[in-house]
C-alpha cells in the first residue's frame, strides 16, 4: 500500500528578485503540471495551500526539496551549541528576512556564523560590494569542519557543491540559508516532520531532502519542458509516485550506513538507491 497520497518536489532558488523559467523556484507534482512561483513567499503559500487542502482529504504529503537540510558535522554545534540540526533550523528561522521581492538577509547571516566560527567556512559574495566576514572566494578549509557532507561525497553520478558555497554554478549554500526558514514555517504550522532528523513515520506531512540531478541523465533530449528545473522537479515526482505505487520507496529512507552523525548532517533522499531512482525515472520519460 502507498505510503503517500500525493508527492511534490521543489527546486528552490536564492534569486534576488522576483523570477521565473530557468533557475527560478518549481514545484513538480506526481500528478498535473509543475508550478512556478516567482518568489519564495509564493512558493511558501502555495505549499501551505496544498497541504490544507491534503489534510481535509486526509491524504498523506510528501515535499522534496532540493537544497541541503543539514551541513557538515561539528557546524551547528558552534553555532548553537547543539549538534543537533534541528537547532540550526531554529537559528536561521529567527535571524532570516525574506519578503515578497525576494529580498534576503542570508548573506549577513552567513557572514555572522563566520564570525561565530572563527574563520570563514561560507563563502561566495555574489554583490558587487563587499560583505565583511563573507570572502568571494573559497577560504583555507577550516581544521574542524570538512567542506561536504557525508551524502554528498558517496552519492553516485553527479555530485552537490558543498553547503559552504553560497555562489557560483551549481552552487546549493544560498539556497539552504533562505529555504530552511521558509520549511521550519511549514513544519511549524502543517504538523509536518523532517526527514530524518525527526519522527516521520506517522506524520501527514514529511519534508525530504533530495536532489534531482540524480537523475538528470535521463532527461536528455526530452521535450515538453520549458528547462531543466521544470523536467527534473516533474519527472523525480512522478518516479517516486511509481516506487511508492509498486511499494518500494520506503527504502530510500532507511538511514545510509556510511553517514557517520545523521542528525547532523542528514541524508539526501536516494543515496545509496541511485539506481533504483534512475530505472524509476527512465520509466516515466519512457
Amino acid at each position: 500500500m502507498p505510503r503517500f497520497d500525493r508527492i511534490l518536489i521543489v527546486d528552490w532558488s536564492a534569486a534576488g528578485k522576483p523570477c521565473r523559467g530557468a533557475n527560478s523556484i518549481w514545484i513538480g507534482s506526481d500528478a498535473g503540471d509543475a508550478a512556478n512561483p516567482e518568489t519564495r513567499q509564493r512558493a511558501w503559500k502555495m505549499l501551505g495551500c496544498q497541504l490544507s487542502r491534503a489534510r481535509k482529504a486526509g491524504h498523506r504529503v510528501l515535499i522534496g526539496v532540493d537544497f541541503a537540510f543539514g551541513h557538515p558535522t561539528g557546524l551547528a554545534a558552534m553555532v548553537t551549541g547543539q549538534g543537533r540540526a534541528m537547532a540550526l533550523w531554529d537559528h536561521l528561522s529567527a535571524l532570516h528576512h525574506d519578503d515578497g521581492t525576494n529580498a534576503s538577509n542570508y548573506r549577513d547571516i552567513a557572514a555572522q556564523m563566520n564570525r561565530q566560527i572563527g574563520q570563514p567556512v561560507f563563502w561566495g559574495n555574489g554583490r558587487k560590494v563587499q560583505i565583511a566576514d563573507l570572502p568571494r572566494l573559497k577560504p583555507p578549509a577550516h581544521p574542524d569542519l570538512r567542506d561536504h557532507r557525508a551524502t554528498e561525497t558517496t552519492i553516485t553520478g553527479a555530485r552537490p557543491k558543498s553547503a559552504f558555497q553560497l555562489a557560483g554554478a551549481g552552487s546549493v549554500g544560498a539556497q539552504s540559508l533562505t529555504g530552511i526558514p521558509w520549511l521550519a514555517g511549514l513544519r511549524d504550522r502543517q504538523d509536518a516532520r523532517v526527514w530524518p532528523f525527526q519522527d516521520w513515520q506517522d506524520a501527514p506531512v514529511v519534508l525530504a531532502e533530495v536532489y534531482p540531478s540524480i537523475i538528470a541523465e535521463r532527461l536528455r533530449g526530452l521535450s515538453g519542458f520549458g528547462c531543466l528545473d521544470q523536467a527534473q522537479v516533474t519527472v523525480l515526482a512522478r518516479a517516486l509516485r511509481r516506487l511508492d505505487d509498486a511499494d518500494v520507496l520506503l527504502p530510500l529512507f532507511a538511514p545510509d550506513p556510511r553517514i557517520a552523525d545523521l542528525m547532523a548532517e542528514g541524508q539526501i533522499l536516494g543515496t545509496g538507491h541511485e539506481a533504483t531512482l534512475r530505472a524509476a525515472a527512465a520509466q516515466v520519460t519512457a
